[in-house]
């Protein structure tokens, strides 16, 4: 009688290529990791860029007050700093202790309206710069007159010009009279005045030392040009 017995074959256990994971399953958690990584940078990268965007601009800008119009023309006569409303009553600009301030006064003289606010920020930053230049170009023939806007009182502005010595003419536009006259939009606006009464510029921004001396240069009566840049105290 034949001994029937079944072949026996060994056959040699199946290994993945790390422990127990096949290539196949090794592909598949390698793409879902990086799939996954994918999905964090896009959720976590701001929108947008920086990159390019150049530098940045440290000065100080106009604080806007109004949307931006047309304003006086230079080689126009400078309006008088005064009128009539419309409801007829006359007004007309005064400095902080009730002097009227009128330019038929400063004909032959180079007049710098600079129009500003205590509560402004960039006016603030300006005001070193107008103080400065005039003290360096009082004697040469420049009048600077400050006028403020929208204001409480006159005696705030005047405290605020006592404080920092501004020496120049201050005052307070407290009904926006010359505001709307000269049609201006923000804060600091620069108006410059030559000694024949007709406006050179008009600037609708806060001016550094050297550009307020070069604006300066260009409104001095005949002879009195040609003094140096002021530096700017802090």
């Amino acid at each position: 009688m034949t001994d029937e017995r079944p072949d026996y074959r060994h056959r040699r256990e199946r290994h993945g290529l790390i422990g127990p994971f096949s290539g196949r399953q090794l592909v598949a958690v390698l793409a879902i990791v990086a799939l996954a990584g994918v999905a964090l940078v896009a959720a976590t990268r701001p929108l947008g860029t920086v990159a390019g965007a150049g530098p940045v601009d440290p000065r100080p800008t106009a604080y806007l007050l109004a949307s931006p119009t047309t304003g006086l023309a230079p080689g126009s006569l400078a309006p008088e700093l005064s009128g009539t409303r419309a409801d007829g009553t006359a007004w007309q600009l005064t400095d902080v202790t009730g002097a009227p301030v009128r330019l038929a006064d400063l004909r032959g003289k180079g007049v710098w309206i600079n129009f500003w606010a205590s509560w402004c920020p960039p006016c603030q930053a300006e005001t070193p710069i107008v103080r400065d230049t005039y003290d360096a170009y009082r004697d040469r023939g420049l009048e600077v007159i400050g006028i403020s806007v929208q204001e409480t009182n006159p005696a705030d502005v005047g405290a605020y010009a006592a404080r920092y010595g501004l020496d120049y003419t201050i005052a307070a536009d407290l009904s926006a009279d010359v505001f709307r006259l000269y049609r201006v939009y923000g804060l600091p606006t620069q108006v410059f005045i030559g000694p024949d009464g007709r406006i050179r510029s008009v600037i609708s921004a806060p001016l550094t030392a050297d550009q307020a001396a070069a604006q300066v240069e260009a409104i001095l009566p005949p002879g009195a040009a040609g003094s140096p840049a002021p530096a700017a105290s802090p």
